[in-house]
């Protein structure tokens, strides 16, 4: 008798999934098949938790190799990849840590994978030079006021209730986390000006301003934002962050609307 077909459906969610039999045609095919299949199984997990430590380093530094593997083990048997690309793997999992009961007790770790996830794409992300400052010397100053600023494809600014770019910082060069509040919110801004990714927690007004800029507004709103959320906000000092910090690629100007 010809065995039963295996359809890539049952043969996909017994891969990552131990509580699942082999597909009922490779046990009808031979023991020796139903075992190379057990032993090819345990290499995808091995190979899909391994991606995961990969991406998310920090947090398995914080909860130990034991428990991230258990997790990324749970995580697993449910998300498997879709794309050949390793690095897109996983985008899913700090909402999976959200629900992940044995978790529960460190509400900050899936901010901190925000942060981890977002440093990873920013990495990946399209090669685009930096804003050059001296764009601006063409910028009249009279519609200063109103240039927008092109995001950087790397660029992420993440808003968060917990330490989490502080706490990735601090793991990634090798400091201490003694004396950290985790539970202190921070805004975070991730950039790849360059080659190396860029970490940097802002302040309220800078969150304001860089918040108001990569969203689409208006030079002039983004310094009314800041000023709202700090009536001393340094101006000078955030628009020399915006031309310094990699979050932009370039200018937008208000005559024409042609990237500038």
């Amino acid at each position: 008798m010809r065995p039963d077909p295996v359809t890539n459906g049952d043969f996909a969610a017994a891969l990552v999934n131990r509580d699942l039999p082999a597909p009922a045609g490779l046990h009808r095919s031979g023991t020796r098949v139903a075992r190379r299949f057990a032993v090819y199984r345990n290499n995808v997990t091995i190979s899909l938790v391994d991606a995961l430590a990969a991406i998310y380093p920090t947090l398995q530094n914080l909860v130990g190799e034991d428990f991230f593997r258990a997790m990324a083990n749970v995580y697993v048997r449910d998300n498997l990849p879709t794309s050949p690309l390793m690095f897109t793997y996983g985008a899913s999992f700090p909402a999976f840590i959200e629900s992940f009961g044995p978790a529960r007790d460190l509400p900050f770790l899936p901010n901190v994978a925000r942060v981890e996830r977002a440093w990873l794409d920013a990495f990946h992300a399209a090669d685009c030079a930096p804003l050059d400052p001296l764009a601006l010397a063409d910028v009249a100053q009279d519609t200063l006021p109103e240039i927008r600023f092109e995001p950087h494809p790397g660029s992420h600014l993440l808003r968060l209730p917990h330490a989490a770019g502080t706490i990735v910082g601090r793991d990634r060069a090798g400091l201490p986390l003694d004396g950290l509040d985790p539970f202190q919110p921070e805004a975070v801004l991730i950039t790849r000006p360059a080659y190396d990714v860029s970490v940097t927690v802002l302040t309220a007004a800078a969150s304001a301003f860089i918040g108001i800029l990569m969203a689409g507004g208006t030079f002039a709103e983004a310094c009314d934002a800041a000023e709202s959320a700090d009536p001393g906000a340094d101006i000078a000092g955030l628009f020399t962050l915006t031309l310094t910090s990699g979050a932009f690629s370039g200018l937008r100007l208000p005559e024409t609307g042609i990237p500038g």
